[in-house]
């Protein structure tokens, strides 16, 4: 039903769709539901002893300053932190080219106001992180997209792509949301190559970096794009890097960052100025204070081990119970494994069924910028217990067995 109000929102409100992933994380409250849906840490590793102490000694030490408005670009004593942190994996920058945002949401929300017009064109990977289709859109850009191997975004697909003149390439190189794929070190110089063939920037999302359970480090392509470059006092090249504090402390504190040359910064200020002024000042003391001592270092393993028992019952129960039409990503880490299904199968579909027996997942659908992959599903394996996943991959699998024989008879 029309109000008065319909004629007064602004035309890209129109473009504005609600997050099917925020729509299913209603699962995760109901009793009995077990729900691969969501990209949750698991609780059981928040450190709140942790949190208690710092809060305890910033309030005690800090007490009016962490209470008090702060710069927009962040505190300075976090962004040197992130600056060291960063050096370990091979990113040398300065305090000068981080901004402190609240999540990375507000991040992909920043970049798009500060470089999408109407129309303009974005490169991803299809399918792609559903926050930033859902950032972006609100901004009117036109998608351009890229599909996905097991070695992460097929490079050699993108040249066509690029000669469209998009405004910048997005990518998630390391265990990408939502098929958990890693990006191979020989695209990932592909991928520089041709962005600065095409002078393209590229937008590194990079959450789930840190959370490795095998294999070996691969060089994020912002220190790759910077060993092309003449080195200056702090970083200036083709690579925005965003990462977060969500998945390797807690997602409620809200504290991200990006890294970008500076100038990039700057803009980003200013568009940050007009959102909420600055991050919580309390919020980033308190992290400054969890992390200045080492202890993530520590935090970090104990994730990895967690979630690496996580992601092999996960394997193993699926590789037990699903039937042979359905095959799955092997991710090296990260939250998350993507199933794929017949291409007759509606995982919308399932998924209706699969909550009448109180399970949850992702339908892939909503991932593809251009539509389709309907017959995929997104599942995280780092929010339930071993035994849940257990449980749930079974009744799971009994489900998709039902509707492959329905289908057939059909």
């Amino acid at each position: 039903m029309k109000t008065l109000w319909d004629k007064r929102y602004a035309l890209r409100t129109q473009r504005m769709k609600g997050s099917a992933i925020r729509e299913l994380l209603k699962f995760s409250e109901i009793p009995n539901m077990i729900s691969f849906a969501g990209g949750l840490p698991a609780p059981e590793v928040f450190p709140i002893e942790k949190f208690k102490e710092a809060c305890i000694t910033v309030l005690e030490e800090n007490g009016p300053q962490s209470l008090q408005y702060g710069s927009t670009d962040g505190y300075l004593p976090l962004r040197e932190m992130i600056a060291k942190h960063s050096a370990r994996y091979g990113i040398e920058v300065t305090a000068e080219n981080i901004i402190i945002t609240s999540g990375s949401q507000q991040a992909l929300d920043l970049l798009g106001k500060v470089f999408i017009n109407p129309g303009d064109h974005v490169l991803v990977e299809s399918p792609t992180y559903l926050g930033a289709l859902q950032a972006w859109k609100a901004y009117q850009a036109e998608f351009l997209s890229v599909p996905l191997d097991n070695d992460g975004i097929i490079t050699d697909a993108l040249e066509e792509r690029l000669r469209a003149g998009p405004k910048f390439i997005y990518v998630l190189p390391n265990f990408q949301n939502p098929t958990g794929v890693t990006l191979s070190y020989e695209r990932r110089l592909h991928l520089i190559e041709l962005a600065d063939k095409y002078g393209v920037p590229i937008i590194e999302d990079d959450p789930y970096g840190q959370l490795r359970y095998e294999g070996e480090h691969l060089s994020p392509a912002v220190v790759l794009d910077s060993q092309t470059r003449v080195q200056k006092s702090c970083y200036s090249g083709n690579v925005i890097y965003l990462s977060t504090f969500s998945k390797i402390l807690a997602p409620g504190i809200r504290v991200a960052w990006v890294i970008a040359p500076p100038e990039i910064i700057s803009k980003l200020n200013l568009a940050k100025q007009g959102a909420d002024l600055h991050t919580a000042s309390f919020n980033q003391m308190v992290v400054h204070e969890i992390g200045r001592y080492g202890f993530l270092d520590s935090h970090v393993k104990l994730i990895r081990n967690v979630y690496k028992e996580r992601r092999d019952v996960m394997f193993d129960t699926l590789e037990e119970h699903m039937p042979e039409e359905v095959i799955w990503t092997h991710p090296q880490g990260g939250l998350f494994l993507w199933a794929t299904l017949p291409e007759y199968i509606d995982t919308n579909e399932l998924l209706k069924e699969a909550v009448k027996t109180n399970v949850a997942f992702v339908p892939g659908n909503s991932f593809f910028p251009q539509g389709g992959g309907k017959n995929t599903m997104r599942l995280n394996f780092s929010y339930p217990i071993p035994e849940k996943t257990n449980d749930g991959i079974g009744r799971l699998a009994k489900v998709i067995k039902q509707s492959l024989v329905k289908k057939r008879r059909g």
